[in-house]
């Protein structure tokens, strides 16, 4: 799946990490676990407890809540900060759609990240507020 590009000419393209330099994207990949994943694989369940923040570089990846496809996601978007950062179990159920690759963190690697990159640490708040703010609404009807 992963073609001739190096992991931080990936990550380069990733909106996420738009804007940082060479050092700093050598820095996040260093803290990434790069994966190739098969279709049809679960990356996260919901209700579970949430250990990891996954990157999808390449391919989609199916959101599902109660049983609803609530969206697709693909290169450049990433899953998991709710679980991560508010400590709560997994929203919904992501599951690899096609063949996928990503980079995966832990959740020591996700906070170092975000202690030493403040530009990504905003952003990740920013999507996380928004994508709550959708849960809420959700959970209303």
């Amino acid at each position: 799946m992963v073609g001739r590009e190096s992991t931080d000419e990936l990550l380069a393209r990733v909106p996420l990490f738009e804007g940082l330099s060479k050092k700093q994207l050598s820095q996040v990949s260093s803290l990434m676990t790069l994966l190739e994943l098969r279709s049809g694989k679960v990356l996260a369940r919901q209700g579970e407890a949430g250990r990891e923040f996954v990157i999808l570089l390449e391919g989609e990846v199916e959101v599902v809540r109660d049983g609803k496809v609530i969206a697709v996601r693909g290169p450049g978007d990433y899953i998991g900060e709710i679980a991560l950062l508010d400590h709560r179990p997994r929203t919904a159920t992501v599951t690899a759609k096609t063949n996928v690759v990503v980079e995966v963190l832990n959740r020591v690697e996700f906070a170092s990240l975000l202690a030493n990159t403040p530009e990504i640490s905003n952003q990740i708040m920013a999507t996380m507020a928004q994508r709550l703010a959708e849960l809420d609404s959700q959970s209303r009807l």
